[in-house]
């Protein structure tokens, strides 16, 4: 039987830019239980004990190369990926696995972890999966356990909607939500729909939880056996990120 209920986290480094979302998952379809802003660890892990599997916006680790050579930097010695600090060096520094592949599949760079300002909240998320563990989620960062690294706008953008400004446009987020409930009739957000208008944050944590539906039912691109699956394991998330979703 598949978890009932996913949870959608839009994680940002502080509690008042995070918002938490619980769909309900029925033979009637897919229902928006939950939905509240300003939620800080204790409150997420909180909501982890019904078993719902969780999908977090954010990135779960940073790239290998980088932490080799922020290490190595650190000790003064050589790290494995030669020093050129050319372009293509610094991205294989900057980006994941995860993020070169999303790029890939949506045309859309994610926010670099290593060099983006995404690091401060990835601070906070290492401290999250840790106090997850602590309370017996399986934290497998490569989504095979109970969490799933998610990206609502790549995620929207696989299933065919306009995402154009819709983090910074009410009016945008007003016409998208109107497309995702016309598209998928067996979804129902209740009442939240005034708060997900007037909250990018909100709007963000309920199609995270939609998303990780896509890790639950394991409609998603899994990274390969081997190397890609332990280096996910160390850097990433869900590698590809959730790309599908059904009620």
């Amino acid at each position: 039987m598949h978890p009932s209920r996913t949870i959608g986290v839009d994680l940002a480094a502080e509690p008042a830019g995070t918002a938490l979302a619980v769909v309900e998952w029925t033979d009637a379809g897919a229902h928006l239980i939950e939905l509240q802003l300003g939620v800080d660890d204790t409150a997420i892990v909180a909501a982890s004990d019904s078993g719902a599997r969780i999908g977090i916006d954010c990135a779960f680790g940073w790239p290998d190369d980088f932490v080799d050579f922020v290490q190595a930097h650190a000790d003064g010695g050589q790290p494995e990926l030669e020093v050129d600090g050319g372009k293509a060096w610094r991205s294989r520094l900057a980006y994941r696995e995860t993020d070169r592949l999303t790029r890939e599949r949506t045309g859309r760079w994610p926010l670099s972890v290593a060099t983006d300002r995404l690091g401060v909240t990835a601070l906070r998320c290492a401290g999250l999966l840790r106090r997850l563990g602590e309370a017996g989620v399986d934290v497998d960062r490569s989504g095979g356990g109970g969490i799933a690294e998610v990206y609502p706008g790549g995620a929207l953008r696989l299933w065919g909607f306009d995402t154009r400004g819709y983090r910074v446009d009410a009016q945008a987020r007003a016409v998208l939500f109107d497309a995702l409930t016309a598209s998928a009739r067996r979804l129902d957000l209740g009442e939240h729909r005034d708060l997900m208008i007037r909250s990018a944050d909100a709007f963000d944590a309920v199609i995270a939880a939609l998303a990780t539906r896509a890790a639950v039912l394991g409609r998603y691109r899994a990274p390969a056996p081997g190397e890609q699956l332990a280096r996910a394991r160390r850097e990433e998330g869900s590698c590809c990120r959730s790309a599908a979703w059904t009620t």
